[in-house]
């Protein structure tokens, strides 16, 4: 098997978009403090991140994405974007401040609207490509 420099470059410059956009969406949401309950800014980028990898994959299961496009995308940007050890980290930092309640509500909906996700991603992604079933 021969590296695909197209596809090493594609992981590059999504991945950089794809932490560029997390990092952007850091400011729409308030930072977790002690005070806060829930880091919704991760929650918001973990569901979001999921419902766009079910979409992607969806496309690519049709043959509508290039190789290019399904890995700059779903290993560069999405894997850039989504921040798993970010969330697991705030759950950590939920748990060293004593939220224990909250530590598991966090975890209970990353992981419940995240799987959700992922499967609506997946349905419109099917949608849009059944109609090309009949298409020449």
């Amino acid at each position: 098997m021969t590296l695909d420099w197209r596809l090493v470059l594609a992981v590059a410059l999504g991945g950089a978009a794809g932490s560029v956009a997390r990092y952007l969406v850091s400011f729409w949401f308030v930072q977790p403090t002690p005070e806060a309950q829930i880091p919704y800014a991760i929650l918001t980028v973990n569901v979001v991140g999921s419902f766009l990898i079910g979409l992607v994959f969806a496309l690519d299961s049709a043959s509508v994405l290039s190789d290019t496009v399904r890995v700059g995308v779903a290993v560069g940007v999405l894997g850039g974007f989504t921040t798993f050890s970010s969330f697991s980290f705030d759950t950590l930092r939920l748990l060293q401040l004593g939220h224990a309640r909250s530590a598991l509500f966090n975890v209970a909906l990353n992981v419940l609207l995240c799987l959700l996700a992922v499967w609506l991603g997946w349905l419109l992604g099917a949608a849009l490509t059944s109609s090309r079933a009949g298409t020449p």
